[in-house]
């Protein structure tokens, strides 16, 4: 199954609108992404607890890290950056994070609120090599931007 990203995107905001408690979105986005594709073996938020470190949020998949600092793995360079990370191959990622062993390749996007801080990250993980493009990068941060900025 390969995500359809306008049905994502509508059934998102349906089931979102006029929601405003983050865990609560953070919890509906992650199960509907996570189960949108089959490329998505782990899907969820790290959230921003304090200034430089993320704590696990609502997810999908196997156990993934309680506490990652910005200064660690491809979740902490997102937050860090406030800049998509696209990874291919994540051994090849320097200083990457084994939350899963069986992770291949990432794609962890930034989550800003409407004064435009980031206030958590967006962690998908998948089990296949050079899974995610560009375009679920830019699909799956228009829904994020959607959903947090209003």
């Amino acid at each position: 199954m390969t995500v359809d990203y306008d049905t994502l995107a509508k059934t998102i905001a349906a089931l979102t609108e006029g929601e405003t408690d983050q865990v609560a979105l953070m919890a509906t986005i992650a199960c509907e992404v996570h189960h949108a594709d089959d490329r998505f073996d782990w899907t969820g938020f790290y959230r921003v607890t304090k200034p430089g470190v993320l704590k696990i949020g609502p997810y999908q998949g196997g156990h993934g890290c309680l506490v990652i600092p910005f200064n660690r793995g491809v979740c902490g360079a997102a937050a860090r950056t406030g800049e998509v990370q696209l990874v291919p191959d994540v051994d090849a990622f320097p200083g990457h994070i084994a939350c899963a062993s069986s992770t291949r390749s990432e794609l962890v996007l930034p989550v800003r609120d409407v004064s435009g801080e980031v206030i958590a990250v967006f962690d998908l993980d998948s089990d296949q090599p050079d899974a995610f493009t560009d375009k679920d990068a830019s699909s799956i941060g228009a829904i994020l931007a959607d959903v947090f900025t209003k």
